[in-house]
Order: structure tokens, then sequence, then C-alpha cells
């Protein structure tokens, strides 16, 4: 297959091209290496993503903006599939900014579902979603104390499902643009023909993952704690998410792409219930396994912060035969080892 890969070289996209180059296929990476600039990280961390790709077998590396529509036409117009993880990542940057938010995340995301019904054939696309779709309505579930850690309370054990109300749940401009242009991938697979996934996803995380405070906490936090480097939390650190390897979401990508039997599809990707951690476990499990600890304050809780978000995953189970296999122990383990193999990277590229 001809892959294109829209934001392959962020931490998603880019383990998503390599998993196709490894299996032989041809991958194309767009990407205009706006990420650093968004977050205000080093434009190194970019680059280092960048020249890993750019060197591997199978893979054509394009500089450019998915917001570009003579681009994306040209690289969808040859492709056999798509992976759109292109975006503004961070709740905070759609504060600050959210014309860049609103037209990386739903102009770009229309130019991708355009250039596809153009095509006439029936391209699989791919979207990452976010479950910040739900915005505070998650809160509303029902959310007690356990320790330290909140939990859903009874009848929402299983977590979080699709069918849960997107309506005046106090969205961010980022949870409103990720769920606009989740709604225009919907809304392409059902009138044009288009096999299209929405993921929905929570908390993504392994190698390669240039965690800051606004957007991937658990490389964040891995970070920091190898580095000495204090860390804010916002609220008590109870907070809760369910943690999902960068390699178990690939292979959800992979299913939907080889079998992409259902057009529209809308499914929560994540750990699901049996693999979650809260902050401040978190924090607990580095200590114990690095013997450091990094130095942490507390702030008031963030806007539209959810206490807990775990991802109900049985339709994404019924739907594409895929679970999720890796522990967070082991998915924080393989973080740590990386980021200490690639120590003098992270103490030139993390502000």
């Amino acid at each position: 297959m001809r892959v294109l890969v829209t934001g392959g070289a962020g931490f998603i996209g880019s383990h998503v091209a390599e998993a196709y180059a490894r299996q032989g296929h041809r991958v194309i990476v767009l990407d205009n290496l706006s990420r650093a600039r968004l977050l205000h990280a080093s434009p190194r961390t970019a680059d280092f993503t960048w020249n890993v790709l750019a060197k591997t077998a199978n893979v054509t590396c394009v500089r450019g903006d998915v917001r570009d529509t003579a681009v994306v036409d040209d690289l969808v117009r040859d492709a056999d599939a798509v992976v759109h993880t292109a975006g503004q990542t961070a709740v905070t940057t759609s504060l600050t900014d959210p014309v860049t938010d609103f037209e990386t995340n739903v102009v770009g995301t229309f130019r991708v579902l355009e250039a596809a019904r153009a095509t006439g054939r029936p391209i699989p696309i791919v979207f990452t979603s976010t479950n910040k779709v739900y915005g505070e309505n998650v809160n509303g579930l029902g959310v007690r104390e356990d320790g330290d850690r909140y939990v859903f309370g009874t009848g929402h054990e299983a977590g979080v499902p699709e069918t849960l109300s997107v309506d005046h749940s106090k969205h961010t401009p980022y949870g409103a643009s990720k769920l606009a242009a989740d709604l225009y991938v919907q809304e392409y697979g059902r009138l044009y023909g288009l096999p299209t996934a929405v993921f929905r996803m929570s908390c993504i995380c392994g190698p390669r993952q240039f965690g800051v405070e606004d957007q991937g906490w658990v490389a964040h936090f891995v970070i920091c704690a190898l580095l000495g480097r204090p860390i804010t939390i916002y609220g008590d650190g109870k907070q809760v998410r369910d943690v999902l390897f960068v390699d178990d979401l690939v292979e959800a990508m992979q299913a939907f792409i080889a079998r992409p039997a259902v057009a529209g599809l809308v499914c929560n990707v994540g750990g699901g219930p049996r693999f979650t951690l809260s902050l401040l476990e978190l924090l607990d499990f580095l200590q114990r396994e690095t013997g450091r600890r990094p130095p942490v304050t507390f702030a008031d809780w963030r806007a539209s912060d959810q206490r807990v978000y775990v991802s109900d995953v049985r339709r994404a189970a019924e739907t594409l035969g895929w679970q999720p296999r890796t522990s967070p122990t082991s998915a924080v383990q393989t973080m740590v080892a990386w980021v200490a193999e690639h120590r003098d990277l992270f103490e030139e590229a993390v502000p």
C-alpha cells in the first residue's frame, strides 16, 4: 500500500509511519514541524523525529501544511490509506491562539476529507480525535475519591461510552475544534462512502514522546523525574486517565485499515478500565523505578479538566477485534529507558 500519514513527524504519526514501513508499505509523511513552536518547546524535538524518519526505508518525508489544498490534494490522490494525526494538540494553546487551533484542526481535516472524496475511491481514513470532545460532561457521570485517585461511581465501571453527550459540556476551543473535525469525518463516511474511523483517544504514551506541561503528561512526568525538573499539578493530583501504549494504538489503526467495513466508525480508544493511572500514582511509581521524585507544586484546577477519564473500549474490541495489551507499568518502564538513553537530547530540547 501507499499510506499517507499527516502529522507524521509527531509522536503518534511517526510510530504509524514506522510500523507500515517495516511491513514493506510505502509511507508518505506530511508535516510542517509546527508542534514545537505551538507548545513553546525546542525545534530540535521536531527535527529529531523528522531525521529518524528521513533515514527510514520506505518512508518519504514531505515538508508541508495540512491546510494547503494543493499539497494535500497531490498526496491523497495516490494514497491507499490515510492516517490523519496532524493537528493542534494542546488545550492551553487553543485558549491563547484559537485561530491556529481552528484552522489546523477543522480546516486541515476538511482538506484531507475533500481530497479523499475527489478521488472517487473508498480510501480508508483514520482520524485521531480526543476524549476532550466530551468536555465536562464526563464529570457528570459521578466521581468519588478512592485513596490517591478518583474513580467513577456505580454504573460506569466500564468507562466513558461513545454515547455520552457532547452538548453543553464547556468545551475549550481545542475540544470544540476536534469535535467539529470528528463530526466532519463521520459525515464524510456516511454521505460519500469513505471508510472512516474516528478514534477518540485517551492518554497515549511511548518512546519519542516529547511531553510538556500542556500535552503528553506521562512523558512530561518521566522527563522531569529523570532530569530533576519541577512539576506543577493543577488540582490535587488524584485525576485519573487510562493509559495506552503507542504500539497498541497503531495496532488498532492497522486493524481498521485492513478491514474498513464500517463507514463512519466512532470508538473510544485507550487503555480502558484495566490500564489506568492517577498523577500521584505515577509520581510514586517513578520514585520506586528511578529513585527520583521531581519537585511538585500544586495550583488551581484548569478549565474543563476531567477528574476521571477512562475509555470504554468495548466497541473497539467488537468492531476491530482489538484489545490494549501493554500495562502502564510496562509502558512507563519503556519510556524511562528511552529518555535515559537520549538524556543529552532532552537536556537540550526540553525547556
